[in-house]
């Protein structure tokens, strides 16, 4: 199935647009842009912004996270357009500096909760560089492979399969993808029935 079915009859009430897009800077280093907004179909009143008319924001959140190859954080920058509260403005500044320095790949979220978990940060802005690993890993080795006109999927150049193999029903050992694009991580499945 390609698309939704038609929906029973509903009214719009809320939207939640992430966008992540990323850039190869003229330094070699890499830049993922990732914006988060939330906002109401109809006009509501807030305790401490008044009123919001509908489409304007009640959040709209920036985070540029600058990374190297091996998709190390190198530099962050954040701007909070649009939160509930001014305290919000403190989240998006001093804490996410402590990202600096990490590595996305396993164990990413709980680098970002060791950092910014809790009441130490944004649970919005932990949402985007938590997911901002995703499109680093999207940008980055696939366009290092085409540049380097490889065959072989992004990642899988040594004798250690990539971590996002064995992570997704597509990406199974098991599965014919790992068969036809990486054989040599390909694991037969074993009937534990039989």
């Amino acid at each position: 199935m390609s698309e939704l079915p038609m929906p029973a009859p509903r009214r719009p009430i809320h939207v939640r647009r992430i966008t992540f897009e990323g850039f190869l800077r003229d330094d070699g280093l890499w830049d993922i842009d990732c914006a988060l907004s939330d906002t109401k179909a109809m006009r509501i009143e807030m305790r401490e912004r008044g009123v919001l008319e509908p489409g304007e924001p009640v959040h709209l959140l920036r985070v540029r996270l600058t990374i190297d190859d091996r998709l190390t954080i190198r530099d962050i920058q954040t701007a909070a357009r649009a939160t509930p509260f001014p305290e919000c403005q403190s989240a998006a500044d001093m804490p996410m500096r402590k990202l600096v320095g990490l590595t996305m790949g396993p164990g990413w979220r709980k680098a970002i909760d060791g950092a910014i978990g809790g009441v130490a940060g944004c649970t919005h802005l932990r949402e985007l560089v938590f997911n901002a690993a995703t499109a680093a890993f999207q940008m980055i080795p696939h366009y290092r492979e085409t540049q380097n006109d490889t065959p072989n999927p992004p990642g899988v150049t040594g004798d250690k399969p990539p971590f996002y193999m064995g992570q997704c029903m597509t990406w199974a050992f098991e599965g014919a993808v790992v068969q036809r694009l990486a054989p040599k991580f390909f694991r037969v499945a074993v009937n534990k029935d039989a």
